[in-house]
């Protein structure tokens, strides 16, 4: 199949058609693997892009071949309005798909703005379905906010929600079964993400990493044996199962054990203008000094494009020459 004229093809052929924009690095939890527990020096507001800079960025990449975007933080409902980013970015001409990730402990109060705004797709984070875990998890309470979101949410129209829970040995093992019962149960599908050396502590191990496979095996032999769904998408990062009874969707994420980088279409945007062309770049192109210095749209594109064609093969996770982006998580967008 041919590509579009503009399309941002990298050096691999890799077409990239899904931005990825961060629109803060705050967040009402400290998840360990994320975030420091205490004394986070966030980015003064002045530093983040504006939502028209955003919605002008959007515009210029929609010719490029971009037709679908995500929202993330940091925490993206703790940024001001969020809801009137959502409806300028749903009015541009091209884009198909908004969808934001969320830790859903202000989602009850948001959803139906959200909703209202144009968005349709929604990804929680929730790690335990423990409460005590969840706590052991984020360092934070919020545990019932988060289960009265997800249902204000559905109440509201969004379906079906993505649950992202991070596995980590030693730690979520007994959430598994769990989760799979509430994927049979509340209507959300649950998606396993392999744990990522992305933390600000710089505490990962491989050694930590509970795999997919792992996780596939328990829910087969405790519940109900998964059969993967057919006709999956080859360049979406989590590949999807159902249980064999119909009831219930599983899917993984398995950026460890299974690197899926050959079929990568995603780039990113940083709250403070960065862009990157991979989660775990070592290097960014700073888009927002472009934007308010009166670049043309020219050069702006010009940037995006020699960012695309720098992309690497692979993150390399598993190669022992692996450097961990100085920026975590929480700083680059999830």
């Amino acid at each position: 199949m041919s590509l579009p004229e503009n399309s941002l093809v990298d050096s691999f052929g890799r077409q990239h058609n899904n931005l990825r924009i961060s629109v803060t690095d705050r967040c009402n939890i400290r998840c360990f693997y994320c975030m420091p527990a205490e004394n986070v020096q966030f980015m003064a507001k002045s530093k983040l892009l504006t939502f028209e800079e955003i919605a002008r960025f959007v515009r210029l990449m929609v010719p490029q071949g971009v037709n679908k975007l995500r929202l993330t933080g940091g925490e993206p409902l703790v940024r001001k309005d969020l809801h009137k980013l959502v409806a300028l970015l749903a009015e541009i001409d091209g884009i198909t798909d908004i969808g934001i990730t969320t830790n859903g402990i202000l989602l009850a109060d948001q959803a139906q703005a959200l909703y209202d705004a144009g968005l349709r797709r929604l990804n929680v984070s929730l790690d335990a379905l423990d409460p005590v875990k969840f706590q052991e998890i984020t360092r934070r309470e919020g545990y019932e906010q988060v289960l009265n979101g997800i249902e204000v949410a559905q109440k509201v129209g969004f379906s079906p929600i993505k649950i992202n829970a991070v596995a980590i040995r030693g730690m979520t093992e007994s959430e598994i079964v769990p989760f799979g019962k509430f994927a049979r149960e509340s209507g959300c599908d649950v998606r396993f993400i392999e744990y990522m050396p992305l933390d600000a502590d710089a505490a990962w191990e491989r050694e930590k990493v509970l795999f997919a496979s792992e996780i596939i095996d328990v829910l087969s032999r405790e519940l109900v044996p998964l059969v993967p769904v057919g006709d999956p998408d080859p360049r979406a990062p989590s590949t999807d199962y159902q249980f064999k009874d119909g009831a219930g969707r599983i899917g993984f994420i398995p950026s460890v054990s299974q690197p899926f980088c050959e079929q990568c279409n995603r780039f990113r945007l940083t709250a403070d203008g960065r862009l990157r062309n991979c989660l775990f770049s070592l290097e960014e192109s700073d888009i927002k000094t472009l934007l308010r210095e009166s670049a043309n749209d020219e050069q702006i594109v010009a940037a995006v494009r020699e960012s695309i064609q720098q992309k690497w093969s692979g993150h390399n996770i598993n190669a022992a020459d692996f450097v961990q982006p100085d920026r975590p998580m929480y700083s680059i967008g999830g």
